[in-house]
């Protein structure tokens, strides 16, 4: 029997294909093919079961391996009292405060509705679509002002941070054979949240002081949640989010990266490898080809999505790096709007080699948007179980 195919405990699977020990092992896991909030209903409308609107429905439906996401103890998601997630909200709730901002809707009318969301933003969303990316009107740290209240919300101890039954969660987190992440956010990505694209950009140059104060609180609070999580939990990956490009390149240049980012980086990725946690994810859009380097001589060696409209492509990286890098998704989502024959000659074109090679895990190259046909995703993934030698998605 091919190892690949060998029974193992979830856990230990998911490290030994980050290890490279499993080549050829299919793991279609759910974080990396995630969904927009509006495909469900999409899908059942398509004839897909009312099941898949919950999010266990969903992974259940299409028998996705799961990885436990513990973004509870760094956000506002961890509270019991905010009301249900509305379509397209992930999009601008700036996840880290504690507490998070009153949510309340500004001003509407027929297509637009403006309010204030939890992060602090003001933002504008399309009723017609709600699951687009909103328009921001205005950001919450605007100068050093805005930012010393703001960053009395970063504090890593705020009791309502933690489950308040922390041990209980600690026994259910670790009793449980799902691989587990921890978010720690990141240095750039949560700098754009607060204070949007070009103002962040402009105050590298007219205040670098600023950027260094907010950039050392992240690293408190990062420091702060690690400590306690290393501690208790047993982490198998930890999650970064940056999104520190566009469709051509970075956002700052690498030398910024290595003179504002890198050292930062360097204090929680010493931190967590002395601990044992070599499996380290970041979640960046764009084109990433600059940064790669970077992160990787911090240690940060997991990468997603990898954006095919960026020009970001896992095999070319499979083979610059070999097993310096964990590859996730690439697949372009763009061609499940094409048909099957557009699928399977850009899964085939990938998935084969990157599998045999190790280290993968295959998935779209970002969340599945309500316009995809629940006919060509199933199609997708029933091709995906075909290559892993397994059976078809039941009717």
């Amino acid at each position: 029997m091919n190892d690949s195919n060998k029974p193992m405990p979830n856990r230990d699977r998911f490290l030994a294909i980050c290890h490279f020990e499993r080549p050829n092992d299919v793991s279609i896991i759910d974080w990396f093919n995630r969904y927009w909030t509006e495909t469900p209903a999409a899908w059942v409308k398509q004839g897909a079961p009312k099941e898949i609107l919950t999010p266990e429905g969903f992974n259940q439906y299409f028998q996705f391996e799961h990885i436990h996401n513990l973004q509870e103890i760094v956000s506002e998601h961890n509270r019991t009292d905010l009301p249900e997630t509305e379509a397209g909200e992930s999009f601008y709730v700036t996840p880290p405060i504690m507490p998070v901002f009153e949510k309340k809707v500004l001003r509407e009318d027929e297509r637009h509705r403006v309010e204030l969301t939890y992060g602090g933003a003001t933002v504008e969303i399309s009723k017609e679509h709600p699951w687009r990316m909103p328009k921001y009107l205005e950001h919450p740290v605007k100068d050093r002002a805005t930012w010393k209240e703001y960053k009395k919300r970063l504090d890593p101890y705020t009791a309502e941070r933690w489950p308040q039954d922390w041990y209980g969660f600690v026994d259910k987190v670790n009793g449980e054979d799902t691989p587990t992440l921890l978010m720690l956010e990141g240095f750039f990505g949560i700098l754009r949240e607060w204070m949007g694209v070009e103002k962040l950009l402009y105050t590298f140059y007219d205040d670098p002081n600023l950027i260094e104060d907010m950039m050392d609180q992240m690293l408190y609070m990062m420091m702060g949640i690690a400590r306690r999580a290393v501690r208790d939990l047993r982490i198998d990956c930890i999650r970064f989010w940056e999104d520190m490009a566009y469709k051509t390149g970075p956002l700052i240049s690498p030398a910024m990266f290595r003179k504002f980012m890198l050292p930062r980086y360097r204090v929680v990725t010493d931190f967590l490898r002395s601990n044992g946690i070599d499996v380290l994810h970041i979640d960046c859009d764009g084109k990433i080809d600059e940064l790669i380097p970077l992160w990787l001589e911090v240690g940060i060696n997991f990468h997603w999505p990898l954006e095919v409209a960026a020009g970001m492509d896992a095999v070319a990286l499979r083979k610059k790096y070999g097993k310096q890098l964990i590859l996730s998704s690439n697949i372009d989502k763009r061609v499940l709007l094409k048909g099957k024959d557009a699928i399977r000659e850009e899964v085939m074109a990938k998935v084969p080699f990157l599998l045999e090679e190790g280290g993968y895990f295959p998935g779209l190259d970002h969340g599945i948007p309500p316009d995809v046909p629940l006919e060509n995703f199933r199609y997708f993934i029933n091709l995906l179980r075909e290559i892993g030698g397994k059976d078809k998605l039941p009717e």
